[in-house]
């Protein structure tokens, strides 16, 4: 496969003693918290002396899909169980990535272009402030006790009364007198944070080729596969990381038990002539509907959730806006009254790949794929899909995982349980 250099960003570092040793070539396909997180543990995890060449393809570019658009709210729990599965181990690594992604944005040697996807670092990529859980009903109110009694200390849980929370958030509304506030819990600027990785990605290309024997390479092409065996013989390993559009390739359609879910994120600002602001220090909060608080004037409220579309645009047209903001403008005025003095500025969408719910919960799935692609496969496929709506949260322990498995050839580096719904479904 030959790419103009027009249409690709290209890192490129050589020691001057690189070892004759075999290159490897992998191939993620997409560019989006899964993609981004696999090229990153990829180039950590291979060895110092290992020469290696990484190809990320993406048709839009760097958060162009539904990563790009996602709230961002971070956090390991979940409203109707406990601790998700492995919530503690994904919310550590997360963090982790996350400071790698914010080291990066700051570093003295950023001077790399990221084309017209770029938006710069002037504000924030992760705002801790923390996140606020008014309950709902009795049900979850119940559950959300049980996750204050059982939390993970990394990520407390307090149980606080009306008047605690509206020192909080003001004019904020808390049925049955309780809220839960998670103050370690964190809201990320998924953009800026898929940018500012993927700038982490160049640094550590530059570093591990000036420090070792090994000639490190990285390259993202803007360019969309339309058939995975276009790919064959090309590459040592090809990871598909593309979340709902992943059943739409050839050799994968029908053959995954994901199903598809558009959700329409809506950005609202406060007009000039309204003088109370969002409290800085305030949490984000998350309901029946969330706000994921972008500053004193300015949030994102969504979202929505449209079963069964196949729709991948991001753009969302004004009726589609407008029955956005008819079913989730009630639902936040029934925690946050206030909304009614926000204006409505714009919508962005994004479909989510689903997974089917396992006695674990809603889990990804992970694997080798061979078998989909064919038999006399050369290279080896891989599949790291089905995020859901917490992408954000198992993307960076399952990348790394995923990285493991794909350097030693071996699926032993994934978690059963996300690689049992290949003999589900064969």
């Amino acid at each position: 496969m030959i790419v103009s250099a027009s249409s690709s960003i290209r890192c490129s570092f050589a020691s001057s003693s690189t070892v004759s040793l075999r290159p490897l070539r992998y191939a993620v396909l997409g560019a989006g918290f899964a993609g981004l997180s696999v090229a990153w543990h990829l180039l950590k995890n291979s060895h110092k002396e290992l020469n290696l060449s990484i190809d990320i393809f993406d048709e839009v570019g760097i958060g162009g899909g539904a990563s790009g658009v996602s709230g961002g709210l971070l956090h390991p729990y979940s409203p109707k169980v406990k601790l998700l599965w492995r919530g503690a181990e994904c919310w550590k690594e997360c963090l982790t990535l996350l400071s790698v992604a914010e080291k990066a944005a700051v570093s003295k040697d950023s001077k790399f272009e990221f084309g017209e996807s770029d938006q710069g670092f002037g504000s924030f990529i992760v705002r801790k402030r923390g996140i606020l859980r008014p309950a709902t009903s009795m049900k979850n109110l119940n559950v959300l006790y049980d996750n204050a009694q059982n939390c993970d200390p990394s990520c407390r849980i307090e149980t606080i009364d009306e008047e605690v929370a509206q020192d909080l958030v003001p004019k904020i509304s808390v049925s049955f007198n309780s809220a839960f506030y998670m103050p370690q819990a964190v809201n990320v600027h998924p953009l800026r944070y898929l940018q500012a990785l993927f700038l982490a990605c160049e640094i550590l290309v530059k570093e591990l080729s000036t420090s070792s024997h090994g000639k490190k390479e990285l390259y993202l092409h803007k360019q969309s596969t339309q058939r995975l065996i276009e790919l064959e013989g090309e590459y040592d390993a090809v990871i598909i990381c593309l979340g709902a559009k992943a059943d739409m390739l050839p050799e994968l359609s029908g053959r995954l038990p994901l199903r598809t879910c558009r959700g329409v994120i809506a950005h609202l600002q406060l007009p000039d002539n309204i003088r109370e602001e969002y409290p800085d220090c305030a949490p984000s909060i998350l309901s029946d509907a969330w706000l994921a608080v972008q500053g004193t004037r300015s949030l994102y409220m969504g979202s929505t959730w449209e079963w069964k579309s196949r729709n991948s645009s991001p753009n969302v047209s004004a009726d589609e806006a407008a029955k956005a903001l008819q079913e989730l403008l009630p639902k936040v005025s029934a925690f946050y009254p206030g909304i009614k003095d926000w204006t409505f500025t714009g919508a962005r969408a994004g479909l989510r790949a689903m997974p089917p719910l396992t006695p674990q919960g809603s889990l990804p799935l992970l694997g080798c794929v061979d078998d989909f692609v064919g038999d006399n496969c050369t290279c080896k496929f891989w599949l790291f899909g089905g995020l859901g709506s917490r992408g954000l949260l198992y993307h960076a322990w399952l990348g790394n995982l995923m990285s493991q498995a794909v350097l030693s050839g071996n699926e032993r580096f994934i978690p059963a349980e996300l690689t049992s719904w290949k003999r589900i479904n064969r």
